[in-house]
């Protein structure tokens, strides 16, 4: 999730600047929508001020923005609407050997990150091993290879305990094909809008349910994902995710929209069939393990669409 971390910073002084000169080349050329991230943020340099999160939800506990634009598939929501509805909260259950591997990587897997390797991604890179985990540092990695049609799996953990401000706990993301955000956060401990939490498509979708662990717990992603299609330059068919968080469905053949931005809204552009995965690091040391991918080549011809277009 990219955001500002304090309602009294600006855009330049606060996580944003990094697009910059002290971003690295790689996350700059593999960052969602950089071009349109660029734009809006320098735009934002020129003397806007960082937007306020504000409080809404049945309690008034979950923080959000209620200045943004009305999102077309659900237009009764802004974008990250804290009013929005919170996903039933469920139990997953505790794994029963949480030291190993929730699901080990199958015989065609491409092993992204076995607890010792990192060469599959690009090199060099800030992120540490640490006892065979994989820990987020400094910047974004990216994958050297690109995959479209695929099954990923990866698990992750929030620190504990907790640490940083609201937008920081337990903050990274998924980005299938380097633009399209699969949320990581902690929101077990912090309510945030409801596109924001863990396995929400960020700034678009919540998930269906809410199966979190607490920090210091592994949770799972296991996500299938089939990419846009572009004809003339046009998208004739979006992207989609089904997904399983900690074994409990919570997307179903879901429309991602176009990239997936904070607080603005963007259409898609034609983009090659294949991209990078990209694992985001956001100013909090979230950590990883058992990271695996399966190209699997037509899956999307398998995939009804359905609400689109919108």
């Amino acid at each position: 999730m990219d955001n500002s971390h304090d309602s009294q910073q600006t855009p330049c002084s606060g996580p944003h600047a990094k697009l910059g000169g002290n971003m690295s080349r790689r996350r700059f050329l593999h960052a969602s929508a950089a071009a349109t991230g660029a734009a809006v943020w320098a735009a934002a340099c020129n003397g806007a001020n960082a937007a306020e999160l504000v409080p809404g939800g049945v309690d008034g506990e979950v923080m959000g923005y209620t200045d943004t634009e009305m999102l077309p598939w659900a237009p009764e929501y802004h974008k990250h609407d804290p009013n929005r509805p919170w996903p039933t909260d469920i139990d997953p259950g505790e794994l029963t050997h949480p030291e190993e591997p929730a699901a080990p990587p199958p015989s065609d897997a491409i092993v992204l990150f076995d607890g010792e390797d990192t060469s599959a991604f690009e090199q060099p890179h800030d992120w540490e091993v640490e006892n065979g985990v994989l820990v987020a540092y400094e910047e974004d990695i990216v994958t050297q290879e690109s995959f479209g049609d695929c099954q990923l799996h990866l698990e992750w953990m929030a620190p504990d305990p907790p640490r940083g401000d609201l937008t920081d706990r337990g903050n990274s993301g998924v980005f299938m094909m380097g633009r399209y955000e699969i949320q990581i956060f902690d929101s077990y401990t912090e309510k945030i809008y409801p596109d924001g939490i863990a396995a929400a498509i960020y700034g678009e979708t919540p998930p269906m349910v809410h199966p979190i662990r607490p920090p210091g717990q592994w949770n799972s992603y296991d996500i299938l994902f089939t990419p846009p299609v572009f004809e003339n330059g046009e998208v004739v068919r979006p992207a989609t995710v089904t997904m399983h968080f900690n074994g409990i469905l919570v997307h179903c053949n879901q429309v991602i929209y176009g990239p997936t931005d904070w607080r603005e809204i963007s259409e898609y552009g034609p983009h090659p069939p294949e991209g990078p995965v990209r694992l985001q690091e956001h100013n909090n040391p979230v950590r990883f393990r058992n990271i695996w991918i399966r190209p699997m080549e037509n899956l999307k011809d398998m995939v009804p669409i359905r609400d689109w277009p919108v």
